[in-house]
């Protein structure tokens, strides 16, 4: 297990830049030309928001842990880099994931409680046959070459929280800005002590504690948020505690060695992400993902 994130095969073999990124994708395409003209799917974002919430529904009575949630998240998106979504059954593939990164996140779930909550919330797309699972998780493996260890942003976090003088709720409200990235290609593009960073950038901008909010789900809060934290390093001084956290924050951004370039295009990521969401129509994706799986008969 590589205990640095440098040394890593997530920094090794799953960080692109934009253009390879655009490159891999085109190429899955071009080989699937037919059933990408036979089916259309949502905006990128849009579907990945979609197996958040299902997730989310999934783990209720469950009791996993944010952490897994995360791995597995990041099993989906890699898993559907190396292999076109209409060849799959996305619930099944969503499934397998939430149970290999259980494994991996020393909090196992037995393959039978995994099935049969699945089949509860999706009986027409889940067989009880537990070999199915199984099978999709070689196919997991195999697709990610055996590279299952996901450094997250959530260790710098609770690195930071004493460093930058944060309150649990300003850590809380972070963490729900890391959970939002993974609807988004940023764990591909930036290293995860960047995301961190940038969510703590965007929780102290907004005042989202003393506003009384948990998330930043509003790209136009969010872009006045970047906005008023950029002006205070142009005041005179600080006029409140609010204040002199955001100055404490651009003084210590100033001297670290954060790249303060990819915060800010890792910023405009989920101000993107927040933006597209406006439009989000959860029926109109289940539906385009109904009509692939029906059609090919990958739900048996």
């Amino acid at each position: 297990m590589a205990a640095n994130y440098w040394a890593s095969t997530q920094r090794l073999h799953w960080q692109f830049t934009r253009e390879e990124l655009s490159e891999i994708r085109e190429s899955l395409e071009e080989n699937d030309r037919h059933l990408i003209q036979q089916f259309s799917i949502p905006d990128r974002r849009h579907l990945h928001h979609w197996f958040t919430q299902e997730l989310a529904k999934f783990v209720k009575k469950l009791g996993i842990r944010q952490q897994a949630i995360a791995t597995a998240q990041i099993y989906l998106r890699r898993f559907y880099l190396k292999v076109e979504i209409r060849r799959t059954n996305p619930i099944l593939v969503m499934t397998t994931a939430l149970y290999l990164a259980c494994k991996m996140e020393e909090c196992p779930q037995h393959i039978r409680v995994i099935v049969s909550e699945a089949r509860n919330i999706w009986p027409d797309f889940i067989v009880s046959d537990i070999s199915k699972v199984g099978e999709c998780e070689f196919f997991l493996i195999s697709e990610m070459n055996c590279q299952l260890i996901v450094h997250q942003p959530y260790r710098t976090l609770s690195q930071l929280q004493n460093t930058l003088k944060l309150s649990k709720e300003e850590v809380e409200a972070a963490s729900n800005i890391v959970n939002d990235h993974y609807e988004t290609d940023i764990p591909f593009l930036f290293p995860p002590h960047v995301v961190a960073v940038t969510a703590i950038f965007l929780v102290i901008g907004l005042n989202l504690v003393q506003s009384g909010l948990r998330t930043a789900n509003s790209a136009s809060n969010i872009t006045t948020a970047v906005h008023n934290l950029n002006n205070t390093v142009l005041d005179n001084g600080p006029s409140s505690s609010v204040e002199a956290k955001k100055q404490f924050l651009v003084k210590w951004l100033a001297e670290g060695e954060v790249d303060i370039k990819a915060m800010m295009e890792c910023t405009q990521e989920i101000i993107s992400l927040y933006d597209c969401l406006e439009q989000y129509d959860r029926n109109k994706v289940k539906e385009q993902i109904v009509r692939f799986v029906k059609a090919r008969g990958l739900e048996k």
